[in-house]
C-alpha cells in the first residue's frame, strides 16, 4: 500500500499567519509582545497543539490592525517555533519565537478574528555550500559580532546552535538578520534560494563600509 502520511515536497498545509513588518531569517530569535485578540487565540491554539505559525512580511498595512485598512504580505515567509511564553498580566503575552525553515503561501483567508491562515508548503532546505576563500572575510566579521552580540543578556539565547561559520546558507541568513538593510533589500536576500550568491551579494553590500582587514562587525538591528 502506498504511505498516505508521507510528505512530499509540494504538500499544502495550513499554518497561522503573523505579518510584521520585519523579514525573519531562518535560526533567528524573535521576541514578541502579543495583546491583540486575534494573535491571543494563536498562541492559545498553538500551545494547546505544540504548534507553530508564519511570520510573513507586511507589504501593505500595520503590524497592529486597524478598522479600514487591509494587510497584504508578501509570498514566503518563515515558519516558528515558539521556545518560552510568559503571561505577565491578563490580555498580554511575550512570546520568544526561534525561525525554523521558510514556505511560500499559495492561499490565504482571514478568520472572522482577523487571523490570516495560509494553505502553504514548505520550501525545499538550502544546499550545503562552504564559504569561498573570497568570501572568508565575512565569516571572520561574522565570528566577531556573534561573540559580543552572544555576551548580551536575553531570556532565550540569540542562537541556539552551533555557529556555522562556513557555510554559505547559515552566514548569509546571520547578516541579513544583522545587518541595517532596508526592508524589500532585506526580503529581497531571503527569497534567494542560492546561498552562494545571496552571500555574494552581501559582500557587495558590506564591501564598500566595512574594512575586512580589521575583523569589524556588522552593525546590528536597533
Amino acid at each position: 500500500m502506498p504511505e498516505r502520511d508521507a510528505p512530499s515536497p509540494t504538500t499544502l498545509t495550513e499554518l497561522p499567519l503573523f505579518p510584521l513588518g520585519t523579514v525573519l531569517f531562518p535560526g533567528a530569535l524573535l521576541p514578541l509582545q502579543l495583546f491583540e485578540l486575534r494573535y491571543l487565540q494563536m498562541i492559545g491554539e498553538c500551545e494547546r497543539q505544540g504548534t507553530g505559525f508564519g511570520v510573513v512580511t507586511l507589504t501593505q498595512g500595520r503590524e497592529v490592525h486597524r478598522p479600514g485598512e487591509t494587510e497584504q504580505f508578501e509570498p514566503i515567509g518563515t515558519r516558528v517555533q515558539i521556545e518560552r511564553i510568559e503571561r505577565p498580566q491578563a490580555g498580554l503575552v511575550r512570546v520568544w519565537c526561534r525561525g525554523m525553515d521558510k514556505f511560500r503561501i499559495e492561499a490565504t483567508q482571514q478568520r472572522s478574528d482577523g487571523l490570516w491562515l495560509g494553505r502553504v508548503h514548505a520550501l525545499p532546505p538550502e544546499p550545503d555550500v562552504q564559504v569561498p576563500e573570497d568570501l572568508q572575510h565575512l565569516s571572520t566579521q561574522m565570528h566577531e559580532a556573534l561573540r559580543q552580540l552572544s555576551g548580551q543578556p536575553s531570556v532565550v539565547p540569540h542562537w541556539n546552535e552551533a555557529w556555522r561559520l562556513q557555510d554559505c546558507g547559515w552566514l548569509s541568513h546571520r547578516y541579513g538578520e544583522l545587518l541595517p538593510l532596508p526592508l524589500a533589500m532585506k526580503y529581497r536576500l531571503f527569497a534567494l534560494p542560492e546561498p552562494l550568491m545571496r552571500l555574494e551579494l552581501i559582500g557587495d553590500l558590506v564591501a564598500p563600509t566595512s574594512d575586512a582587514a580589521s575583523g569589524g562587525k556588522p552593525p546590528a538591528n536597533s
